[in-house]
């Protein structure tokens, strides 16, 4: 073996403690990169599998009630493949020994048999007999919320008719992977239901014998979705078409995509945070390395081996370094990334998960892990091969020993003695302790976007149900009813407060960009349902003209006092152009207001509304429950503190579960800088400590020095390391805006000082391993001559 290979494993081996935290902090980068790559992969090849083979639609539309003989005219339309027609219809639930409202869509099945599209993955059971009446499938999240299975039987109430249902299957659908609520922002598998009938039976129940009020399509390649959809939109107008629309404003296939974009940003964001890390502490912990064998290089020079030699040898010690890192990340982040996908697959439904470690992950891990590790340090290693022989075996030239600014200004009669070698160590050093300072630094900006995350969902949960959705409950009707109907809500027992309210299917937009939404009608004078601008206070509704959301005026680049165009997608569906009158914040979903009778009179109709906000007298909650139930017209019964139960559980399962993650790869990160930071500090000031300890120091005034210079760095490190924590939380924020939701930009004072804690109790495990080695010293060995 060659000297320098006897070299590199001495020092691996002298060094196996600090290359160990090198590795755990390169890990930390490598198994966030591996984590969020193999859980993006898993839950897209997932999507892509799912879709395929279950022949999910590229083409959604609904009417009112369309003659079965439309059937033949749509599969004449150019570029369609496929069409499947159905009945589609809400009903209300009832499960055995849960008292809250459940909602529920119910879509037919042609009779004992599976649907042609958007076909059902069965987890267990069987489909309905042909034209039995009285069997039904019923979604998988449902199923698993209330523990039902096959055998178990729970009630329906479609159009004011009660019929009591048997389960035979659990399945889940690709149109329903988002199992979500419309004009809500998060599943709530206790309270709302998707189930399938045979289409003789729902048809009969919901009087659509002869006809359907739904369809999809599957579409040729070569398809223009655009003039389908517009084709599409011809022939259901005369029959009520509410706005054909394609797989990408689908609600459950967007949202995902909303999902799988954030995914794909934070997997752009964290690890190179992480790895940025990596690369500067790789490159301060070699320089100071290189820093401490001048001597050794010196003495190599001289017997010959040349600068490339030298180079080659730091580098491969780099290479050893990071290898291990890579090795101990991929594993560290497919178990991670596992977890993590088992989280999405269980919130979104999917029937399989294909999770597996892909070449090309490992492959881009390697690759990204090199660049960072060889870019962090190729200076140190270059400045290492370019020591000539007799300038290296000279110890480094001292700084300037010129009085210190403390002495400057006469402050050292009250420091004592270490306190003062510290203050000159740190300030004769300007360079080492400003890297020491920004590496310390970053490990606290890491570890404060976990708490500010935490407080930031917080606030969200906060601002939307106590300052926004201020209802108890909200009641929506099968179909746009007379505002009659208030005075008969109010009535019943324990309601306190009615506010009525009506939201129109839309699309919104100005110029080129469109947003198919609901515009949502409210009174002048609404209090449970409020508008807050970005200081949340309260904003009142103009009588005419619209507010928007800040994100949606983002998405439509609009600005107060531009026109919006709206055509709406139901009634007599006319197109309208409303002036912006002010853009409000709202962190969850996308909205337009309108004052309710403005939106009446612009769809040309009377004082009709869809739904209403309750407050209700808590002591008699399940009184109006029942009540609400037995009322024909009542579609849904919601809930504001189920929901928000619901987005907690959401956040607590899925956000918090990441969140752990990467703070427990942040603590890493924190444990790698710090601990490499005294062992390099006690490495370089070995000589002078062990020469203080014969000059009559005790072990404790010199442990005093070495770790109370650790304490002045941590300490100055704190404040930057806020800066810091703060923009990359920021960068995070950006990169998880969507139309579902936005997490605001919150400082967190208690993020800050959890950050601080953290970082105090590493450092001061570091000093008690410093210490011990301190107490270890050989002072003779530690001061003898190295030539």
């Amino acid at each position: 073996m060659r000297a320098l290979n006897h070299k590199l494993v001495r020092e691996l081996v002298a060094m196996r403690s600090q290359v160990f935290a090198i590795a755990v902090v390169i890990a930390a980068g490598v198994a966030t990169l591996v984590m969020f790559l193999t859980s993006l992969y898993a839950l897209t090849e997932t999507r892509a599998s799912f879709y395929q083979d279950y022949r999910f639609a590229d083409v959604f539309a609904a009417a009112e009630r369309v003659p079965q003989g439309v059937v033949a005219e749509i599969e004449s339309i150019p570029g369609v493949q496929r069409v499947a027609e159905r009945v589609v219809a809400g009903a209300n639930i009832e499960v055995a020994g849960f008292a809250d409202p459940i909602s529920g869509r119910i879509i037919s099945l042609p009779d004992g048999d599976n649907a042609e599209l958007n076909s059902l993955f069965l987890s267990s059971g069987r489909l309905p007999e042909p034209y039995r009446d009285d069997e039904v499938v019923i979604s998988d999240g449902f199923a698993e919320a209330h523990e039902l299975q096959p055998g178990d039987s729970l009630s329906a109430i479609v159009r004011g008719r009660y019929q009591r249902l048997e389960i035979v299957g659990v399945a889940i659908s690709p149109e329903f992977i988002y199992q979500i609520r419309p004009g809500e922002f998060l599943p709530d598998f206790e309270r709302y239901a998707i189930m399938w009938l045979n289409r003789s039976a729902l048809a009969a129940a919901y009087d659509m014998e002869g006809s359907f009020n739904d369809v999809v399509l599957t579409l040729q390649r070569d398809a223009r979705v655009g003039d389908v959809i517009d084709e599409l939109d011809h022939l259901l107008e005369p029959w009520g078409g509410q706005g054909a629309y394609s797989r990408d404003h689908q609600l459950s296939h967007r949202l995902l995509e909303d999902e799988f974009e954030q995914l794909s940003d934070m997997t752009l964001l964290i690890p190179a945070i992480f790895l940025g890390v990596s690369a500067f502490l790789l490159n301060v912990v070699i320089g100071r390395l290189i820093a401490t064998q001048r001597e050794s290089i010196g003495i190599l020079r001289a017997f010959g081996y040349s600068r490339l030699a030298i180079a080659g040898h730091y580098l491969l010690l780099v290479l050893v370094i990071l290898a291990i890192g890579l090795l101990l990340g991929v594993g560290l982040g497919y178990w991670l990334g596992e977890g993590m996908a088992a989280l999405y697959a269980d919130f979104f439904r999917f029937p399989f998960l294909d999770y597996q470690l892909q070449l090309r992950t490992v492959a881009i891990a390697a690759l990204v892990t090199l660049l960072a590790g060889v870019a962090g340090t190729l200076v140190a290693v270059q400045r290492a091969a370019k020591l000539a022989p007799a300038q290296a075996m000279r110890p480094e030239p001292p700084p300037s020993f010129r009085p210190t600014v403390i002495e400057r200004l006469g402050l050292q009669r009250y420091l004592g003695q270490p306190t003062r070698m510290i203050l000159r160590s740190l300030e004769r050093w300007p360079l080492r302790t400003m890297l020491s300072v920004t590496g310390i630094a970053f490990a606290v900006g890491i570890l404060l976007i976990g708490p500010y995350q935490r407080n930031a969902l917080d606030a969200l949960i906060g601002v939307q149900f106590n300052l926004i959705q201020r209802d108890d409950a909200t009641v929506s009707f099968y179909e746009p009813t007379s505002r009659k109907v208030i005075h008969e809500l109010a009535g019943l027992p324990g309601v306190e407060l009615v506010e009525p309210h009506r939201y129109v299917s839309a699309e919104v937009g100005k110029g080129h960009r469109y947003q198919r939404m609901a515009i949502l009608g409210l009174e002048q004078d609404a209090s449970l349902r409020r508008l807050i601008d970005t200081d949340h206070r309260q904003v009142n509704l103009p009588a005419e003209g619209a507010l928007i959301t800040d994100y949606l005026a983002e998405m439509l680049d609009v600005e107060i006092d531009d026109t919006l165009h709206i055509r709406f997608l139901e009634g007599r569906r006319g197109s309208v152009e409303v002036p912006v009158s002010g853009i409000i914040a709202e962190y969850v979903g996308v909205s337009v207001y309108i004052n309710l009778a403005t939106l009446n009179r612009l769809m040309g109709e009377g004082e009709a509304v869809s739904g209403a906000w309750l407050a209700v007298d808590p002591d008699r909650r399940q009184e109006l429950l029942t009540e609400l139930d037995r009322r024909p017209r009542t579609a849904s019964v919601t809930e504001s503190a189920a929901a928000m139960r619901s987005f907690s559980e959401y956040v607590a399962e899925t956000m918090y579960a990441v969140l752990f993650m990467t703070m427990l790869l942040a603590s890493a990160i924190a444990f790698g800088v710090i601990y490499n930071n005294a062992r390099i500090a006690l490495a370089e000031r070995a000589r002078e400590l062990a020469s203080l300890r014969v000059l009559g120091f005790t072990r404790n005034e010199i442990g005093y020095i070495l770790i109370g210079e650790q304490a002045v760095l941590i300490a100055l490190a704190l404040v930057p390391g806020f800066v810091i924590g703060h923009f990359l939380y920021a960068a995070m924020v950006a990169a998880v805006e969507s139309e579902l939701y936005r997490v605001p930009m919150l400082p967190s004072l208690s993020g800050m000082a959890t950050a601080s804690a953290v970082i105090f109790a590493v450092g001061l495990f570091s000093g008690w391993v410093v210490k011990r080695r301190l107490d270890r010293l050989d002072l003779i060995e530690v001061l003898k001559s190295r030539e």
